[in-house]
């Protein structure tokens, strides 16, 4: 596979720089696990990107290895670690705008200094072998200053005071929040703590706040909070109580489900007719009622009740919609 010979030849790479005098084809073989047509090919890869790889014959023997006057430098890197520098920056593209992008970017800007010329030719090769393609992600560019605020408050405990957007209702209301933790989730930051309006632990969505200032109070994050046990049995961002979700999917379907992890309490059972249930326990009635919406007619919620009657409900009103008897104004309220 192309991923075994670049993770091969950065092996390669790192053994002629470790010989100053020089490895035999032999010698190389024996190390890199690959027979000596292979290892011919990888030189003349290395020797195509750039690489000063020399051969000089001793005693019947070709040894190779680079001119004296390359330096690799200090690269401690593994060959999953170069690979790893080739995605992160295709990752990184879902948080342009903010801090965590400008840091991590930086750092490889630094690490990439490091490197020899031939080095970064051999690194944007990989690049330009893998790809990571986002998804659908929010734009942060206009809440820089809100996550570097909120990033301290989180490191400092300081209550901050935030004037916040709800989607839902379209309302801006103002409030004091305990910043626990800021998470990434599906294309979109939160931050989870102590809203001090309702006294319970919420989350909210960073693009959301509106705005941001430091009170001067800290706080101590609350008795017994785990913030990996609270979002345990989350399907989405928003925490709910668990129930028995149970989802019947067609056999076009099936293997979609089958090769996917939904959620960590997941189960599955096949069907005669090809077709899948899925059942987890898992909280999120908004969130479910859209991942459910989003397979048509290729998936029926069995239970809870509740669930099924808003899926039905939704899918009434877009066949409404769709058949020119709706009432527009009840669809478009459903949506926000």
């Amino acid at each position: 596979m192309r991923g075994d010979q670049l993770a091969r030849q950065w092996q390669l790479v790192q053994r002629l720089a470790r010989s100053r005098s020089g490895v035999g084809l032999d010698q190389l073989s024996e190390d890199l696990g690959c027979v000596r047509r292979t290892i011919y090919r990888d030189l003349d890869a290395l020797m195509y990107a750039g690489f000063p790889v020399v051969s000089e014959k001793r005693s019947n023997k070709v040894f190779y290895r680079f001119l004296d006057t390359f330096q690799l430098g200090d690269v401690p890197f593994t060959a999953d670690e170069i690979l790893a520098l080739a995605f992160s920056e295709d990752l990184l593209k879902t948080l342009e705008g903010t801090v965590f992008h400008d840091s991590i970017q930086s750092a490889l800007t630094k690490i990439r200094s490091a490197l020899s010329q031939e080095l970064m030719q051999f690194l944007d090769t990989i690049g330009g072998t893998f790809k990571v393609l986002t998804g659908p992600h929010k734009r942060y560019a206009d809440s820089r200053e809100t996550i570097q605020a909120l990033n301290q408050a989180v490191l400092s405990k300081e209550t901050v005071g935030i004037r916040y957007f709800t989607g839902r209702t379209g309302e801006e209301t103002s409030r004091d929040l305990d910043p626990y933790q800021v998470w990434y989730r599906e294309g979109g930051l939160y931050v989870i703590g102590m809203d001090h309006r309702s006294r319970e632990i919420r989350t909210f969505a960073v693009d959301r706040i509106r705005s941001l200032v430091a009170t001067g109070a800290f706080f101590e994050v609350e008795s017994g909070f785990d913030f990996e046990t609270w979002t345990a049995t989350n399907f989405g961002v928003f925490s709910q109580p668990a129930s028995k979700v149970c989802i019947r999917f067609e056999a076009s379907w099936a293997h979609y489900i089958r090769e996917r992890v939904w959620h960590q309490s997941q189960s599955l059972q096949n069907r005669p007719d090809g077709g899948i249930e899925l059942t987890m326990q898992v909280g999120g009635d908004h969130e479910l009622t859209n991942w459910v919406l989003s397979f048509g007619a290729g998936a029926e919620v069995l239970e809870p009740p509740g669930l099924r009657d808003r899926v039905k409900t939704s899918l009434e009103e877009a066949l409404s919609r769709y058949s020119g008897t709706g009432n527009p104004g009840k669809s478009e309220k459903s949506r926000n």
